[in-house]
């Protein structure tokens, strides 16, 4: 979701400069600052960089500065004549001796000055809507250069977990009979005699408890489903956490019931590549 994009022009002799840049965020929340003369148009900015933009913490600036200095402001001269004859009358006949800043006073009357306001032309909308679309061109082009490295960094750890998983599949082989022949000798240690059907039915209760087929066959898929939900073009950050969700249970749940060493640790080393994993995916859209 972090990204940056800027565009500069020339609209009617004013230097227009559009910078669009985002943080992660769980949805959008778009900040515009634009110069008076958009104002009618921000709900339309806002729409153009949202529909661009999808999700999180970004911000749109629009600057435009006048190349050349010219006349904003002009004064009615009458009507300044006229405040300042009075209030000079007033003065007189008060106080002749007092200082008083009498144009200073005229100044801050009102109505004496008036501000030009900018009026924005079809033309000009057309040239700054283009310099928007082209930040914007820029931003998601950056951003597609990250998304990139996230891509790759995401599949490659999800390669590592599978390639784990094999690990955990070629030290799960004989692991019942390792687990019932461990057993056997257990009891021939203690000289304990046991009913044989009793036993085997024990036996059978425990290794079901301990088989993770299915754990396995889930995290296989999990996988499988995560990494192509990453190919996909359209936004998929939030169903990539939620996947991850499901593939961190499997994991849990393979290392509660396997009961091995060996497997506890290709485990470990599942569960710390889920976590980068999560990291990660927190800067997909």
């Amino acid at each position: 979701m972090t990204g940056f994009g800027r565009a500069e022009g020339v609209v009617n002799d004013r230097k227009v400069t559009v910078e669009v840049r985002s943080l992660n965020s769980k949805q959008l929340d778009l900040l515009l600052k634009v110069p008076s003369m958009l104002r009618e148009k921000e709900a339309e900015l806002r729409g153009i960089a949202g529909e661009m933009i999808v999700r999180g913490k970004a911000e749109v600036v629009v600057n435009a500065e006048l190349l050349h200095a010219e006349k904003r402001t002009s004064f009615d001269r009458d009507l300044i004549k006229a405040y300042h004859a009075e209030l000079k009358a007033i003065a007189q006949e008060t106080d002749p001796a007092a200082g008083t800043d009498i144009l200073g006073l005229v100044l801050r009357m009102p109505d004496v000055s008036t501000t030009q306001r900018d009026q924005l032309t079809d033309a000009e909308w057309t040239a700054l809507r283009g310099l928007v679309h082209d930040a914007l061109k820029a931003f998601d082009a950056f951003r597609r250069s990250e998304g990139q490295r996230l891509h790759d960094d995401l599949a490659a750890r999800v390669g590592h977990i599978l390639h784990q998983l094999h690990q955990v599949e070629g030290l799960d082989q004989g692991r019942a009979e390792r687990t019932r022949e461990r057993l056997r000798g257990r009891l021939a240690e203690l000289q304990a005699t046991v009913d044989q059907d009793r036993f085997e039915q024990e036996l059978v209760f425990y290794l079901e408890k301990m088989d993770v087929n299915e754990e396995k066959v889930r995290l296989r898929s999990h996988c499988t489903y995560f990494m192509e939900t990453l190919e996909a073009d359209d936004a998929q950050g939030r169903k990539l956490g939620f996947i991850a969700q499901e593939m961190g249970r499997e994991i849990n749940t393979l290392g509660s019931k396997a009961n091995d060493a060996t497997i506890q640790r290709s485990v470990v080393l599942m569960k710390d590549e889920l976590e980068k994993i999560k990291e990660q995916v927190l800067n997909v859209l």
